[in-house]
C-alpha cells in the first residue's frame, strides 16, 4: 500500500513538473509558424560521407521562396552543414556517381560567364544545368538558352550529362513565329515535343574555365542549343524524368503531355533510349502502355528492370485510381509486376539499395519505413520511430542511409543511419525547426468511428494546447484534400496545413481521413466512386456525430474548412447541414462540369463521377453543392489562386456569387499570380491562413483567447 501511494504520488508530481514545464513555454505565434522550413530534396553521396539537402523556406523581403541546396559533411565538429548554393532558386540536385561533382537545376537569372545571381531579384530565369564542386567553389552553367531543363541525369562513369529540353528552335524560326502570331496564345498549337541531349562534362568544364568574363559570340547568342551537346532522340510529348541503366547502355525515361495537362492518360508512359544507337530519327521505344501516370524512375542493380510508382491510375486495366505502389516493368520485354501485393497501405517513397528496396509506407495514420528484396515478398518492417517518414536517401557504396521524420510534436529534420537496421539510433543532421521544439505545441491522437455502412473510419484528432483529452470543446473539421491523401502522425506547417494554429485559438480540429483517403486499402480509397462527395460527406458528418455522442465536441460550436479536395468537401457539407457556425474553403468546385473541362487532371474527375459529363448528366448534377446552395446558412471564407487550372478560380466566384445572392456573409480573396499551390509569394499563404482564423473567430462563437 505504501508502495502504491508513493508511486500516485510520484505520478502526481511528474504530471505537475510536465505541465508546468508546457505553461512555461509559449504557443507558436503566426509569424513563427511562416518561417518553418520545409524540406524538398536528400541525396546520400556514394561513399555515404555527405548529404545533398534542398530546403525551402520564405524570404518575406523579395515576397517568393528560396530553394537552397545544402551540403552536410560527416566527421567534421562544427560547421558540417553549410549552403552550397545561395541563389534561392536552386533544385534538383544529383552526385556524380564517383562524387566528384553535383549537378543542380537553377532559375537564376545570370547567364553564362557571369557572377552567380545573389537571388535579390523576384523574377528568376529559365531553369538551366549547373555544376558545383562540392569542395568548395562557384557553381556554374553548362546548359543555355530559352527553353527550360526539364530532366536531367548523370550518365554512371560520371563522364556525361544527360537532359531534355523542348525541342529547340532557331532564331529564324523565333522570329517567324513571332511576326504570324505576335502575343497571341495558341494553347496546344504552340507547344511541341522534347529532346533528350548529352554533354561530355569535360568539355563542358574545360568551355567554362577558357571563357571566363568573354562576352558570348553573336552566333551562340542566336542559338537556342547548348554548345557541346549532342541530340540523342525526341519526342511528341515532354520528358519528366531521366534514368541511366548500370553499365551506361540505356536510359528510361517518363513522358508527360505537352501542356502539362493530364487529359490523356496515354500520354504518360514509360520510354527506353538506346544510348549505343540513338540519333534523332531513330524512335524510341515505348516501354509500357497502360492507364497509369508512372513517375520516379530507377532501375534495377542489374539492369534489367525499371522501378516506378504510380499514384495516378492503374497499370492493370482500365483507368481507375488506387493507392501509390510500388511496380517494375522488365525492359525489354514491358512485362509489368507489382511490389508487396499484400501490403495494404500506399507506398510513398522508395530507394533501391543494391538488390534491396527500401520504402515508406502508409498505414492509417502511420507511415513507416520497409525493406524487401523480391516482387512476391511481404514488405519488412524496419525498427524505427512512430511517425512518418517522409523520404529516404541511400548511398551506392554504404550502407548508410538518410531520412526525413516527424511527429505530431517532433518537428521535421533530416536524420541519418548507419545502415537501415539501425533506425533506432539515427542522428539527427539538421536543426533548421528547433525553435518548435521550444513552443507549447498541440497534442493529437487518432480517432476511429463506425459508417452507415460498418466501415471503420479513422481520423486525427488536434487538441488545443493544455486540453489533451479534454471534453465538450469547440470543433473544427479540417479536411485534407487530393482526395487520395490522409492526415497522420506527422509534423507540417504551412498554408495548406495550419491545424496547429487553430488549435491555439481553442479548437479541438477534427482531420478525417474518409472514404478515398489513402492508407487504409484500395477498396476503402474506391469507395469515394462515383459519390465524389456524398459518401465521403456521410463519413464525415457521421465522425463528427460520434464525436458529440462522445461528448468530446461541442454542438453549439462547430466549424469545417479545407483546401483543394477539402474545399470540395467543405462546399458540399454547409449545403448538407445547418449545424456549421463558419466554413473556410478554397480552390473547391461547387460543380463538375465546367470544372471537369477546366481541370489538369480531367480522367480523374470523370472517373470518379462514373463517366464523361454527357455520360453521367444526372450524377454530375446531383453531386453538385451549386444545386443544393439554398440550402446554405453558414458564413463563408473564400480563397483562389488567379492562375488556377487545377480549380479554375470560376468555382470560387459562382460559390461567392451564390452566396451573396442568398445574403449568407462571405468574403472572397484572390491571389494574383498564384496557381492551385500557393507557391508564389509567401505573403498569400500567410494572409489566407490569417484571415481565415479570423473568421472561424468572429463567426465559430469561441471564446476569445491569446491569439498567436
Amino acid at each position: 500500500m505504501i508502495l502504491k501511494k508513493f508511486a500516485l504520488i510520484f505520478l502526481v508530481v511528474t504530471l505537475s513538473l510536465v505541465s508546468a514545464q508546457a505553461a512555461d513555454k509559449p504557443k507558436i505565434t503566426l509569424d513563427e509558424f511562416f518561417n518553418s522550413v520545409s524540406f524538398d530534396g536528400l541525396k546520400l553521396s556514394p561513399d555515404g560521407k555527405a548529404v545533398l539537402i534542398e530546403t525551402e523556406r520564405a524570404d518575406w523581403d523579395q515576397s517568393v521562396f528560396r530553394s537552397e541546396i545544402w551540403l552536410y559533411r560527416d566527421g567534421q565538429t562544427s560547421g558540417a552543414l553549410i549552403p552550397l548554393t545561395q541563389s534561392g532558386r536552386d533544385s534538383g540536385a544529383q552526385w556524380s556517381p564517383d562524387g566528384q561533382w553535383i549537378a543542380f537545376l537553377s532559375e537564376r537569372k545570370s547567364p553564362p560567364g557571369k557572377d552567380e545571381d545573389s537571388g535579390d531579384s523576384k523574377e528568376g530565369g529559365t531553369a538551366q544545368l549547373y555544376l558545383i564542386s562540392p569542395n568548395g567553389g562557384e557553381a556554374f552553367p553548362v546548359t543555355r538558352g530559352d527553353e527550360e531543363v526539364h530532366a536531367f541525369t548523370w550518365s554512371t562513369d560520371s563522364h556525361t550529362l544527360y537532359f531534355a529540353t523542348r525541342t529547340p528552335w532557331t532564331k529564324a524560326q523565333k522570329d517567324a513565329n513571332k511576326k504570324d502570331w505576335k502575343d497571341v496564345n495558341r494553347y496546344r498549337g504552340a507547344e511541341r515535343g522534347d529532346q533528350i541531349f548529352s554533354l561530355d562534362i569535360a568539355g563542358a568544364i574545360a568551355r567554362h574555365a577558357a571563357a571566363g568574363s568573354k562576352p558570348t559570340d553573336e552566333a551562340e547568342e542566336a542559338s537556342d542549343a547548348t554548345p557541346g551537346s549532342n541530340a540523342l532522340g525526341s519526342l511528341p510529348w515532354h520528358v519528366s524524368q531521366l534514368a541511366a541503366a548500370p553499365g551506361g547502355h540505356k536510359l528510361a525515361l517518363v513522358s508527360v503531355s505537352v501542356s502539362e495537362r493530364q487529359e490523356r492518360v496515354e500520354e504518360c508512359e514509360i520510354y527506353s533510349l538506346d544510348l549505343a544507337t540513338a540519333a534523332l530519327d531513330r524512335p524510341l521505344r515505348q516501354v509500357t502502355t497502360n492507364h497509369a501516370v508512372e513517375q520516379n524512375l530507377k532501375w534495377s542493380a542489374d539492369g534489367r528492370h525499371i522501378f516506378f510508382l504510380v499514384e495516378v491510375g492503374d497499370v492493370s486495366g482500365p483507368y481507375r485510381d488506387l493507392q501509390p505502389h510500388l511496380y517494375w516493368v522488365d525492359a525489354e520485354s514491358g512485362e509489368v509486376q507489382q511490389w508487396g501485393k499484400d501490403f495494404v497501405g500506399a507506398v510513398s517513397h522508395y530507394e533501391v539499395q543494391g538488390n534491396q528496396v527500401l520504402l515508406a509506407g502508409r498505414l492509417g495514420t502511420e507511415v513507416a519505413l520497409y525493406s524487401t528484396a523480391r516482387p512476391a515478398d511481404s514488405f519488412h518492417k524496419l525498427g524505427g520511430w512512430g511517425g512518418t517518414y517522409d523520404s529516404i536517401a541511400t548511398a551506392e557504396h554504404s550502407g548508410r542511409i538518410a531520412v526525413v521524420h516527424s511527429t505530431l510534436e517532433k518537428p521535421t529534420e533530416i536524420y541519418l543511419a548507419d545502415s537501415s537496421d539501425k533506425l533506432q539510433d539515427a542522428r539527427p543532421i539538421t536543426s533548421f525547426n528547433k525553435l518548435f521544439t521550444e513552443r507549447d505545441l498541440p497534442q493529437g491522437k487518432p480517432y476511429r468511428w463506425k459508417a452507415d455502412d460498418g466501415t471503420s473510419v479513422e481520423g486525427m484528432l488536434m487538441y488545443p494546447p493544455g486540453k489533451f483529452e479534454a471534453k465538450n470543446l469547440p470543433l473544427f473539421v479540417f479536411i485534407h484534400g487530393g482526395p487520395a491523401d490522409a492526415d497522420g502522425n506527422h509534423f507540417e506547417m504551412d498554408w495548406y496545413q495550419w491545424d496547429r494554429l487553430a488549435a491555439n485559438q481553442g479548437w479541438l480540429v477534427f482531420e478525417p481521413n474518409y472514404r478515398g483517403s489513402t492508407g487504409y486499402g484500395d477498396k476503402f480509397l474506391l469507395g469515394i466512386v462515383p459519390e465524389i462527395v456524398s459518401r465521403p460527406g456521410k463519413d464525415i458528418l457521421e465522425g463528427v456525430d460520434a464525436l458529440l455522442k462522445d461528448g468530446i465536441a461541442d454542438a453549439d460550436h462547430l466549424a469545417v474548412g479545407g483546401y483543394s479536395y477539402g474545399g470540395y468537401m467543405t462546399n458540399w457539407l454547409i449545403t448538407q447541414s445547418t449545424r456549421w457556425k463558419a466554413a473556410v474553403t478554397g480552390a473547391g468546385a461547387v460543380e463538375h462540369v465546367a470544372n471537369w473541362g477546366n481541370d489538369d487532371t480531367t480522367f480523374d474527375d470523370a472517373y470518379f463521377l462514373g463517366g464523361l459529363p454527357w455520360e453521367q448528366a444526372q450524377r454530375y448534377h446531383d453531386e453538385a453543392a451549386i444545386f443544393q446552395i439554398n440550402k446554405v446558412r453558414t458564413p463563408t471564407h473564400l480563397v483562389a489562386g488567379a492562375d488556377d487550372i487545377r480549380v479554375a478560380v470560376a468555382e470560387d466566384y459562382l460559390l461567392d456569387h451564390a452566396l451573396h445572392n442568398l445574403g449568407i456573409p462571405s468574403d472572397l480573396l484572390v491571389f494574383p499570380g498564384e496557381g492551385h499551390s500557393l507557391a508564389k509569394n509567401p505573403w498569400h499563404g500567410k494572409i489566407k491562413v490569417r484571415e481565415e482564423l479570423k473568421w472561424l473567430q468572429k463567426y465559430g462563437g469561441v471564446p476569445s483567447v491569446e491569439q498567436p
